[in-house]
């Protein structure tokens, strides 16, 4: 059994090529099915899509890595050297410790954040609920969970954490001087919009509203922070009401265009609009950011501002680390053992098969009015027999070095002392 991991990620990847490579949780079923049905014997697969990463897991007989890669690419319209240029491909241990650096969050953006935790656990489940999700999966992802939580009980890895919404009301305080004066636009209702609507709302500012495409959940948004709820129809006519726009929709395409941030401007007198946009593909055109009194910032922006505080997180790193090894060995232990299974089934198979002719021979003797002594006495000798056959065919037949190896293995298993 093998086992293998392909991804882009924050690191080796630019936001746009990212954006290529992101799946809706509403297509990770179909995407799962077509990456199983193009790879040999249909191995094990989850995908693990999020806004700083995309990554495919897989386990089968055989290591379809290449092939693996090659479908990412075919499948998302890009070239294969263009994504082998920006992707690792890890298999066996180093794809079991990427997996475990990655929920303990040491491969985030935001080193020891706690969210990826919660995307990889969905990204199991759609992989279960896909069918796709076996043994060997289920097992490298619990463990992974479980290496995540002693890293979080064990260590300081998170004491430190930024999140992506906490930068961007850092940010946005540097751009105003009181945040308690400005208006703030949240676009979509997911994690991420719910998780920056807190951090502003505690600062108090002067209004909050909502777009989504669903009204419903916009509405259950709006309510908890006392703002309003709109269409997202009604943006570019909005728009300009807004100090601060936070934007981030699974849409596929920019919600927010060059010409409705121009306008917004325009009647805003040129007073200056902070947006950040936290989409992987993007919500808002990348053309914006050249405007003179638009300060936008991306996910990979805000980069330098979630790192604060790194140095401190440098010794926890290194305790996370000692526990993702222990993990990663493991885990590798039991693929090991995993790989016995099938000569382990076949010893039982074979043991039972011996047992079940002698207990037949052991009938029709006691049948026949055999004494129960005679009866057992030949009992135990057949399976002994039968048990010590290949052992000793083994020490008659062969070359001298066959008869060695012989002689070797059956002072290992017949004849050592028990302790």
């Amino acid at each position: 059994m093998a086992v293998w991991a392909l991804g882009i990620n924050h690191n080796t990847a630019p936001l746009d090529l990212r954006g290529r490579f992101t799946y809706a949780i509403d297509q990770v079923e179909p995407t799962l099915r077509s990456l199983r049905e193009s790879l040999t014997r249909h191995p094990e697969a989850a995908i693990l899509s999020t806004c700083n990463r995309t990554e495919i897991y897989c386990a089968g007989d055989h290591n379809d890595l290449e092939h693996t890669m090659e479908w990412l690419a075919h499948s998302n319209g890009v070239a294969p050297t263009i994504l082998r240029s920006h992707a690792y491909m890890l298999r066996d241990d180093q794809a079991a410790r990427h997996a475990f650096r990655v929920a303990s969050g040491l491969d985030s953006m935001v080193l020891g954040e706690a969210q990826i935790l919660g995307q990889m656990k969905d990204a199991v489940r759609a992989a279960d609920d896909a069918g796709a999700l076996g043994t060997t999966l289920n097992q490298l992802f619990q463990r992974s969970f479980a290496v995540a939580k002693e890293v979080r009980t064990s260590t300081e890895i998170g004491a430190h954490s930024i999140s992506m919404a906490a930068a961007a009301v850092r940010l946005a305080g540097q751009l105003f001087e009181d945040l308690g004066q400005v208006r703030v636009l949240f676009v979509g209702a997911g994690e991420m919009i719910e998780l920056a609507a807190t951090h502003f709302a505690a600062r108090k500012p002067l209004g909050i509203a909502v777009a989504n495409r669903t009204l419903e959940r916009g509405e259950r948004l709006a309510a908890r922070f006392g703002g309003e709820v709109m269409r997202l129809g009604d943006l570019p006519s909005r728009l300009h009401e807004f100090d601060v726009v936070v934007s981030c929709t699974a849409s596929t395409l920019p919600i927010i265009g060059l010409g409705a941030v121009e306008r917004a401007l325009k009647l805003r007198k040129r007073r200056p609009m902070f947006m950040v946009d936290l989409a992987v593909p993007r919500d808002i055109e990348q053309e914006v950011k050249a405007l003179e009194d638009v300060y936008l910032y991306t996910v990979d922006d805000l980069a330098t501002v979630v790192q604060t505080g790194h140095a401190h997180r440098l010794a926890a790193v290194e305790q996370a680390e000692a526990i993702i090894d222990a993990g990663v060995q493991s885990f590798m232990n039991w693929m090991d053992q995993r790989g016995a299974v099938p000569l382990i089934q076949q010893l039982n198979a074979q043991a039972d098969e011996w047992r079940a002719l002698e207990l037949v021979r052991a009938r029709k003797m006691l049948a026949k009015g055999g004494n129960i002594d005679e009866v057992l006495e030949a009992l135990s000798k057949g399976l002994t027999h039968k048990f010590l056959h290949g052992a000793m065919a083994e020490l008659h037949a062969g070359d001298s070095a066959a008869r060695e190896r012989a002689s070797t293995a059956i002072h290992h298993f017949f004849l050592r002392k028990e302790r």
